[in-house]
């Protein structure tokens, strides 16, 4: 088609235009993204800071109270916050950092270390899924937030509300739904993510659900979701929640990062509060487990890890900002000297975030050490946030934007390479 005949039809000739100049390459439709990884799609990403940090192209100032992750699919960010009283699903545009809608999930959940809800919507097609910190499970349209059905994870799947509320976020598996009410009706329960109705629940295994979000891994034997709870890890069939193995793992206190899957079989495992790491290999059957190793080295309490490389990269409680090899577990090397926080991995760095300080650092995911190439701080800072609470939304990149929280605030700035 001619530019001639093209803008004889305006809507035709300003689509074009629209799409021509899309920054909406790819989506983040959940926790870690699309295979949980929580390794940005992104590339071309600028490899050092100025000093003053990247540019920030908006603050949401109105995001509410709590710690909720945002998941961004085309021009919209979905998040959760506390406002007024009630915890809310939030839509906002991405490119100017407007609210779009609001949907109800729940009531307060109250907590010494800050109220309001802790997880990161799940987006599905035109859907999105949200779990309110006492466990209510929403499903709203992504259009305009009009709710579709609730399902409560206590009164409804037998949960029991444990110390920090639900925090967990949803894993879609085709025509399912997964959470982890925790109970005697079952650990893990699936449900039809259109109606909400209950398609299984767990059988043997009713222990109390944690903090950890669960996974997808293709294994030779079939599809497994990987789950991690106080004493235990495990892997459950998708299909029918038939319990396929279990590894016993010393949780304490709270197991709150998301099982890492190593390939080949691999999954491992990490918790704070002195636990330590765990790795295991899944026989080829699917249902046998073996431990590889299980030391101290990484300490992770709620900051995440990823795998970059065949080398696992977090923050390791008493040890620092740390590498670890994942084939045999040992330390590759330590780094003390910025606080202790959440990683993201994007283009081969590492974004990383100090808890505390509300300082964001950029370093090279490398075996050779830690290689920062910039650092900034987060402005504004909440003034709402617990004295017991710290800034832990973990750090997405996606289309060249980096998002990040601070209870009340989504700040997003712009990564792009030159």
């Amino acid at each position: 088609m001619n530019s001639t005949r093209l803008f004889q039809y305006p809507w035709l000739a300003a689509m074009v235009v629209s799409l021509a100049h899309s920054s909406f390459a790819a989506d983040w439709p959940q926790w870690r993204g699309t295979d949980r990884k929580d390794h940005s799609p992104d590339a071309g990403l600028l490899k050092s800071w100025p000093k003053e940090g990247p540019k920030q192209l908006w603050v949401f100032k109105t995001a509410g109270l709590g710690y909720a992750g945002y998941s961004i699919v085309g021009n919209r960010l979905f998040t959760m916050g506390l406002r007024d009283g009630q915890e809310q699903l939030i839509a906002v545009n991405v490119e100017n950092g407007t609210e779009i809608w609001k949907a109800n999930a729940g009531e307060k959940y109250p907590n010494n270390w800050g109220d309001g809800p802790r997880m990161t919507p799940t987006v599905d097609g035109d859907r999105v899924y949200g779990i309110g910190g006492q466990g209510i499970l929403v499903c709203a349209q992504v259009q305009d937030g009009k709710i579709l059905w609730q399902k409560s994870l206590v009164t409804d799947l037998g949960g029991k509300l444990q110390d920090w509320g639900y925090t967990e976020s949803p894993l879609i598996i085709g025509n399912k739904i997964l959470v982890t009410p925790g109970g005697a009706q079952g650990t893990m329960a699936a449900l039809d993510k259109s109606t909400g109705s209950v398609v299984w629940q767990t059988k043997g295994l009713t222990d109390p659900a944690q903090y950890a979000s669960p996974i997808l891994i293709q294994h030779t034997s079939g599809p497994q979701v990987v789950q991690v709870i106080t004493k235990s890890v495990f892997g459950i069939d998708p299909e029918n929640g038939a319990l396929l193995w279990k590894s016993e793992f010393p949780g304490r206190v709270a197991v709150i990062p998301t099982p890492i899957d190593g390939g080949n079989g691999l999954i491992y495992v990490t918790s704070g509060y002195g636990v330590g790491c765990k790795l295991v290999r899944i026989g080829a059957d699917g249902k046998s487990v073996d431990t590889v190793y299980e030391n101290k080295v990484m300490k992770n309490h709620h900051g995440g890890v990823v795998l970059v490389d065949g080398h696992v990269y977090g923050h390791s409680d008493g040890a620092g900002w740390l590498c670890q090899s994942l084939k045999t577990g040992e330390e590759v090397w330590t780094f003390k000297e910025f606080g202790k926080g959440a990683v993201h991995y994007a283009d081969g760095m590492l974004y990383c975030l100090d808890e505390r300080s509300g300082t964001v650092a950029l370093a090279e995911a490398s075996t050779a050490g830690w290689k920062e190439k910039g650092r900034f701080k987060l402005d504004p800072l909440s003034q709402q946030r617990s004295k017991s609470g710290g800034i832990w939304p973990h750090p997405v990149v996606v289309n060249g934007r980096l998002y990040l929280r601070d209870q009340e605030y989504v700040y997003c700035y712009d990564v792009r390479g030159k």
